[in-house]
C-alpha cells in the first residue's frame, strides 16, 4: 500500500466561514502537489491553460446527470415520453402554394402570414400539440411536398 499525505483544503461554506477539509493525497503525487501548492494564482492559472492545451481537455466541472434541454432525462435516467410537440417547417418543396394553403389551415392565420411563415423556413409553425395532432399535421404537410420535423 502506498502512504498518503493528508493536505488541508480551505472550504468556504454558505455562511462565509472557512473550514479546513482533509484531502488524501497519494504518495506518488505528493511531490507534485507540494510544487503546485507553492505556485501563485497567476502561475497556477497558466499551468491549467497549458495542461488544457497539451491534452485537449477542459478544467470545467462535468455534471454527473444533467437533464437535456428538452427534458428527456429524468432523475433516474429513464426517458419520459414527450407529451407536447412543435411542428417545424424545414422547407416548402416544389409545391409552395399548396404548402402555404396547408400552413394557413393549420395555423388559422391569414394568407400573407402563412406565406411569410413558409418563406422564413426553417421555422416552427405550431407549438404545444398532442402527438396525434402533430403527426396528422405533419402528414398533411408532407403530402403537399413540405419538409417537416416534429420537435
Amino acid at each position: 500500500m502506498t502512504e498518503e499525505k493528508k493536505t488541508p483544503k480551505q472550504d468556504k461554506s454558505a455562511t462565509g466561514q472557512e473550514k479546513e477539509k482533509e484531502i488524501n493525497v497519494p504518495e506518488k503525487f505528493k511531490g507534485l502537489v507540494e510544487q503546485i501548492e507553492k505556485l501563485s494564482v497567476v502561475d497556477l492559472a497558466e499551468l491549467v491553460k497549458v495542461l488544457e492545451d497539451k491534452f485537449g481537455v477542459s478544467a470545467m466541472p462535468i455534471a454527473s446527470v444533467a437533464p437535456s434541454a428538452d427534458g428527456a432525462a429524468s432523475d433516474e435516467g429513464v426517458s419520459e415520453e414527450k407529451s407536447s410537440f412543435d411542428i417545424e417547417l424545414k422547407g416548402a418543396g416544389d409545391q409552395k402554394i399548396s404548402v402555404i394553403k396547408v400552413v394557413k389551415e393549420i395555423t388559422g392565420q391569414g394568407l400573407k402570414e402563412a406565406k411569410d411563415l413558409v418563406d422564413s423556413a426553417p421555422k416552427v409553425i405550431k407549438h404545444g400539440l398532442k402527438k396525434e395532432e402533430a403527426e396528422e399535421f405533419k402528414k398533411n404537410l408532407e403530402q403537399v411536398g413540405a419538409i417537416v420535423e416534429l420537435k
